[in-house]
């Protein structure tokens, strides 16, 4: 249920405790009993009201939209059969129909509470939605067009109702409700907008056929010489034919007309029809508009990702073949394109953009967590690491047998299969042949050597079956484990694990930690099959991790004597910043530090280039 109706759900009890809450206080402020019953009274009729968005309310609003339809079809075709008007059936019918929208008007005026615009509030006080009903325009004429004029008018003066009968088209305003109900069913997600399109046209030109041949039959049975009207020049004496005779002719007529054929079997006799037979043609050019245009721009809307595919897979054919490519990079070209517009990610990728970030990045962690979580690399680190790396990374798909990652390419993303497989090839044999090096299943990582050791790719990788993966690019990841010491620790560790499993030079892992902490240039990883061969224990690895050790530093309160000695300092841990480095001198000398001098004078803007044993003076 909605936020409306568990709001309304939720006024029995609010009301019950107010009434209540009323009557004792006015008993203890010693006032009249009238007055605190007729508040109670006044709380306690604000229980019964509907819930507009309740089941119960909603099929009672999905019933009326039946005798809607009724009411659409009966106006017209008692106006223009006035026999059919005059029977028991009909007219019973009628004045039930009419009693059931008589009980929605009086639920609208008493019962249904609406939402004031201007507070936002749901109102639910019975005087405040009287009031709300008579300020409505549409409130008035749902109850002129409830009320039963020709019956009224036949009751009191006994004659043929003539031009009273337009009266009974006030009925028609009721069709807002169907309006109302087109509008609702196409933003419906569960249903096809297509077929609910096609089903509104359709409806929308059945009622304007109908109305057509009920004006027309209407002119004909009010006409005085009826040898002179469209039918009665066919068919002679048709006034006192049958009433579904007559109708048939008329919807023949009309739908011939609509239709713009035009046999010349039925055709308009007087003056009268040969003017509302142009207003009905100049009508149904616009009608024939309006379906063409819907029709048109929904065949569109449906095939325009076809056509884009279409295309796209023609320009990649011609641009193939034009730069005389190989026939397995073509059909890698062909099978990526086609991918591209069948691929998830891309509707993923335009949806999530449209999202607050929020909501966003709680979609990308219910999709790439358990895969990140899962994935060698990330094994022990934080919550708060996974959730910085999943909000940046994009989801993308790659064919079989299509490549991900090029043998000495560029080391800018590494990549976490989510679904599929891919292996693992290497062309650095003397014979130029390319080895198998190993297969990665689903929660697996490819390219990782290459961005954590910051050199080119040993290995090229390839999909082995229609793969999805979800790239982390190369500054994302540094910019993510930098700052979180303890959990690139961890990373790092599992890495080194990594590479003793894959027998590779752990040796080469201490450049990491040039690269991450110092920001130093690394020496270019060998060859793969040279890096298959030595393994070395798992203490030496554990030597060396990245992890950042402490400095210790001695502070002074001034620079050297005249004779060459420093005064007395402080032994310090240094802290992470310059800041806190002149808070730490305040507090253990008692002065505040307008700045910091290395032993040799200079003086020191940044705290990275401090090292661990020097000595630092502050200037006051």
């Amino acid at each position: 249920m909605t936020r409306q109706s568990s709001t309304s759900a939720t006024i029995l009890p609010v009301t019950v405790s107010s009434a209540m809450a009323a009557a004792a206080a006015a008993a203890a402020r010693n006032e009249p009993l009238r007055s605190a019953h007729a508040e109670a009274s006044s709380s306690l009729g604000r229980l019964f009201i509907v819930d507009p968005r309740g089941r119960i309310y909603r099929w009672w609003q999905k019933f009326l939209i039946v005798l809607v339809l009724y009411s659409a079809w009966a106006s017209l075709f008692e106006l223009a059969m006035e026999r059919a008007a005059a029977s028991l059936p009909l007219v019973a019918t009628d004045l039930v129909v009419d009693a059931f929208f008589a009980i929605d008007i009086v639920i609208s005026f008493f019962l249904l509470p609406y939402r004031d615009t201007s507070a936002g509030l749901l109102v639910t006080d019975r005087v405040k939605i009287a009031i709300g009903c008579l300020r409505r325009p549409r409130f008035a004429l749902d109850v002129v067009s409830t009320i039963p004029f020709q019956i009224i008018h036949r009751l009191v003066t006994d004659e043929r109702r003539g031009l009273w009968g337009f009266l009974n088209l006030l009925r028609l305003w009721r069709l807002w409700r169907v309006g109302e109900l087109c509008s609702e069913l196409e933003k419906n997600v569960r249903l096809s907008y297509l077929w609910t399109r096609l089903t509104k046209i359709l409806c929308v030109t059945l009622f304007a056929l109908h109305f057509a041949a009920c004006i027309y039959l209407w002119m004909a049975f009010n006409y005085g010489v009826k040898e002179l009207t469209w039918i009665g020049s066919v068919v002679g004496g048709f006034e006192h034919r049958g009433v579904w005779f007559c109708y048939t002719y008329a919807v023949y007529w009309s739908v011939a007309t609509l239709a713009t054929v035009g046999y010349g079997d039925l055709h308009a006799a007087n003056t009268g029809e040969m003017l509302f037979s142009i207003a009905f043609m100049l009508f149904n050019m616009g009608l024939a508009s309006y379906i063409i245009g819907n029709i048109t721009n929904l065949v569109v809307h449906e095939t325009s990702s076809t056509f884009r595919m279409r295309d796209m897979v023609r320009r990649a054919s011609e641009f193939g073949s034009a730069k005389r490519l190989p026939e397995p990079m073509r059909e890698q070209m062909m099978d990526s394109v086609q991918l591209r517009f069948g691929a998830e990610e891309q509707l993923q990728q335009e949806v999530l953009s449209e999202l607050p970030k929020a909501t966003r990045l709680g979609i990308m962690q219910h999709l790439f967590r358990g895969a990140i979580e899962s994935c060698y690399l990330f094994h022990g680190v934080s919550d708060s690491l996974i959730v910085q790396l999943v909000a940046e990374m994009k989801a993308e798909s790659f064919p079989a047998k299509a490549n991900i990652i090029l043998e000495n390419e560029s080391s800018t993303d590494c990549y976490v299969v989510v679904s599929g497989e891919v292996e693992a090839w290497t062309a650095t044999l003397a014979d130029g042949k390319e080895r198998h090096v190993m297969r990665i299943g689903p929660r697996g990582m490819a390219g990782e050597i290459g961005v954590m050791l910051g050199v080119p790719q040993p290995f090229a990788v390839r999909s082995r079956t229609l793969t999805q993966v979800a790239r982390i690019s190369r500054a994302h990841l540094l910019q993510t484990v930098r700052p979180n010491t303890a959990d690139g620790c961890v990373v790092f560790s599992n890495f080194i694990r990594y590479l003793e499993s894959m027998k590779l030079q752990t040796k080469e892992a201490a450049f990491v930690s040039d690269l991450l902490w110092n920001g130093k240039p690394t020496t270019i990883l060998g060859r793969a099959a040279t890096m298959l061969d030595v393994d070395e224990s798992k203490e030496t690895a554990r030597k060396m991790l990245p992890c950042k050790e402490p400095k210790r530093v001695v502070i002074h309160e001034q620079l050297l004597s005249e004779t060459g000695a420093a005064s007395r300092g402080k032994l310090v841990l240094l802290p992470d910043s310059l800041q806190e480095l002149m808070k730490l001198f305040e507090k253990k000398f008692g002065k505040a530090a307008g700045g910091i001098l290395t032993l040799e004078g200079a003086e020191v803007e940044d705290i990275e280039v401090i090292r661990d044993g020097d000595h630092l003076f502050f200037s006051l």
